[in-house]
């Protein structure tokens, strides 16, 4: 079977770069190009290359770089992974869209459009459906949009905790990696040995995004969950992966064996479905005290394809009616690039590609 044609929109940065290593001998996809803005064209990967932990083929450094078009694209490509700037990506991958590409972006333009599904294949496949609604499902061109990094990583243990004893309240704390600034980040005489205790619009997206995620698909759209939420969000000096610290409140108290189990036991759809980035286990509970760790759990997932795609939990324990615990993902695989691939394997599993 001939693979699915696809290109990598904004490949000079760390996401498209990391859709890159995502997608190089991608069992069901296979880079049809590599673009972004006009200042690149011509310059091959390696010369624009930002993320030092990837170890690429020589055949995929030596491509080059072409400056975004649609119509070029659609020439070329069923699929487009973007990982463009937000004040770029609205009126390109609507462009996109509009040719009959089905666009999986990991910018924030989209995301709360009522027919775009705000997608995380572990919490809610079924609103992939939404893409029904959309003016350019006609012509084979849909929108799907992953969450917010810090988002994903707290969205797949609440779904499993909200669907076995149904969510109250959720307080969380994030300790952010510096990477989910893109490059080249933070200034390091702003990151080093300090703590920046605002992300611009970052506490706003994940109260908002939750709610989406973890609502009803209903005839008429999605209904909302209804629970409270508030969050907290700080810039770290860690490089990869964002730790996040959880207060739940839930409508039946589980002890902390019964939650734990049912973090352990949480198989949903994209490991049911057996897609390719999909990680053995959705959610690995870490039994350490001092665990879980970005430098030890960060990459955390299996096979080698979904290292990076698991969610690492640890200190569950209660407090009275509340139960704590911490987590850890990596932001620009599982919350990242990452997402948009495992939902592109979502579509293509239910026949939308």
């Amino acid at each position: 079977m001939a693979k699915i044609q696809v290109a990598v929109l904004g490949a000079t940065g760390m996401i498209g770069q990391r859709f890159v290593q995502l997608l190089e001998d991608h069992p069901w996809f296979e880079i049809g190009g590599l673009y972004a803005s006009e200042r690149s064209e011509g310059k091959k990967l390696r010369e624009v290359m930002r993320v030092k932990d990837i170890h690429l083929k020589e055949d995929t450094l030596d491509r080059r770089i072409e400056q975004l078009d649609a119509k070029a694209i659609a020439g070329r490509c069923r699929v487009a992974f973007s990982g463009l700037p937000t004040e770029i990506a609205k009126d390109a991958e609507s462009n996109l869209a509009e040719a009959g590409v089905a666009v999986f972006s990991n910018a924030a333009s989209h995301r709360m459009r009522d027919d775009v599904p705000l997608l995380i294949p572990e919490v809610n496949p079924d609103h992939l459906d939404l893409i029904k609604g959309q003016a350019t499902f006609a012509k084979g061109g849909f929108i799907v949009t992953n969450a917010n990094c810090s988002t994903t990583g707290l969205a797949v243990p609440m779904k499993a905790l909200d669907v076995a004893y149904g969510l109250c309240f959720v307080c969380v704390s994030t300790y952010q990696a510096v990477s989910g600034a893109g490059y080249p980040g933070v200034p390091s005489l702003d990151i080093l040995g300090n703590v920046v205790p605002h992300i611009k619009n970052e506490e706003e997206k994940m109260e908002i995004e939750m709610h989406k995620m973890l609502g009803k698909m209903t005839p008429k759209g999605i209904v909302n969950a209804n629970f409270d939420m508030v969050a907290s969000c700080a810039r770290v000096p860690v490089i990869d992966g964002h730790t996040e610290s959880v207060v739940l409140q839930m409508d039946r108290t589980p002890s902390v064996p019964e939650i734990i189990a049912t973090l352990r036991a949480f198989q949903p759809a994209p490991q049911e479905l057996h897609l390719p980035t999909a990680p053995t286990q959705a959610i690995i509970v870490r039994m350490e005290d001092d665990r879980p760790q970005p430098l030890c759990d960060a990459y955390a997932g299996e096979p080698a394809r979904a290292r990076g795609m698991a969610v690492s939990v640890g200190r569950v324990r209660q407090s009275g009616k509340y139960t704590k615990l911490w987590l850890i993902s990596h932001n620009t695989l599982r919350g990242g690039a990452g997402g948009s691939v495992i939902n592109a394997e979502l579509a293509k599993a239910k026949g939308y590609l």
